[in-house]
C-alpha cells in the first residue's frame, strides 16, 4: 500500500487561521475606508442628503461585498488567500 503525504494538522489549521485573518482584515478596511469616504462626501459638500446611518449602511454594503469577494477567492485564486490574484 502506498504511503499517503497528508499535511500535518497544524499546517491545515495555522493556513484556516491565515485565511481568516486575511479576509478579516479585508472586511474591516473596507468597512473604514467606505465609511469615511461617505461620511466625508455627504458631511461638508452634501452631496448625498445621507443621512449618518445610511452612510454607515452603506458603509455595511460594502463590507458585505468584500466578504463575498473574499470567499469567492478561494474558489478562483490561491486557496490559503482572501485575494483573488495570483500568488497573494
Amino acid at each position: 500500500m502506498s504511503d499517503l503525504n497528508l499535511p500535518d494538522t497544524q499546517t491545515v489549521v495555522k493556513t484556516a487561521a491565515t485565511y481568516g485573518r486575511d479576509l478579516a482584515e479585508r472586511v474591516v478596511w473596507t468597512f473604514l475606508a467606505a465609511s469615511t469616504a461617505v461620511a466625508i462626501a455627504a458631511g461638508p459638500a452634501d452631496v448625498l442628503h445621507a443621512s449618518f446611518w445610511q452612510t454607515v449602511g452603506t458603509a455595511g454594503v460594502a463590507a458585505v461585498v468584500s466578504l463575498v469577494k473574499g470567499l469567492a477567492a478561494r474558489v478562483v485564486g490561491v486557496k490559503n488567500s482572501a485575494s483573488s490574484v495570483a500568488g497573494v
